[in-house]
């Protein structure tokens, strides 16, 4: 029997700590999970797709989606704005569907705020010289944006104990396991379960 209604599991974690990585090896295991799409005025990146792995919008169109409450979060982070479009997140709840946001901690915490049911997830390398070797290691950014994300990075971690749970990722499988293990034991609360205790059959 599906829960009435849906799970918000809230991923966050520094560039590089693997987070889409994780939440894909999960959505693999679970056909109930579905991942919600950011809106963001950042460019694509190499690999990526519109609609898929975020909505690319235009400042103009960002701005407009914020002053119509379209938003359930928003924040700036390395000089782009991303954002949670709200209604199709409540929808799919309301339908008994687990949804995972992967956002930034500023917009985890404003998610907290408005829908204190949200489960708190911070994803994390092994240790933080791991995370700069692995920023590196992608030669995407200039050494200027790799610090700037180091040091985004220290002030994401300092807010690590407004999360429920931590997830270490230096195996994607092992990490997997971890998220998966977090949306079953969630899914367990008393108050999901309290109608298979119904002993009256008239």
């Amino acid at each position: 029997m599906q829960n009435s209604r849906g799970k918000l599991i809230v991923v966050s974690g520094p560039s590089g700590a693997g987070k889409s990585t994780v939440i894909g090896k999960v959505m693999e295991r679970r056909s109930d999970v579905r991942f919600s799409v950011s809106a963001t005025t950042r460019q694509p990146r190499s690999g990526e797709a519109a609609g898929k792995d975020y909505l690319f919008v235009e400042q103009g169109e960002f701005i407009r989606m914020i002053e119509n409450d379209e938003l359930l979060e928003y924040a700036e982070y390395v000089g782009s704005l991303y954002g949670t479009p709200t209604a199709p997140v409540k929808a799919a709840l309301d339908e008994g569907v687990n949804i995972i946001l992967d956002i930034e901690v500023q917009g985890a915490l404003q998610v907290k705020a408005h829908m204190p049911e949200a489960i708190m997830v911070f994803l994390i390398p092994p240790n933080f010289f791991q995370l700069e070797e692995r920023l590196r290691c992608r030669n995407k950014d200039s050494e200027e944006k790799i610090l700037g994300r180091l040091e985004t990075a220290r002030r994401e971690y300092s807010k690590a104990a407004a999360y429920e749970y931590i997830v270490v990722n230096g195996d994607a499988d092992i990490a997997a396991d971890e998220l998966y293990s977090i949306i079953v034991a969630e899914s367990c609360r008393r108050e999901d379960r309290l109608k298979h205790l119904i002993t009256d059959t008239e």
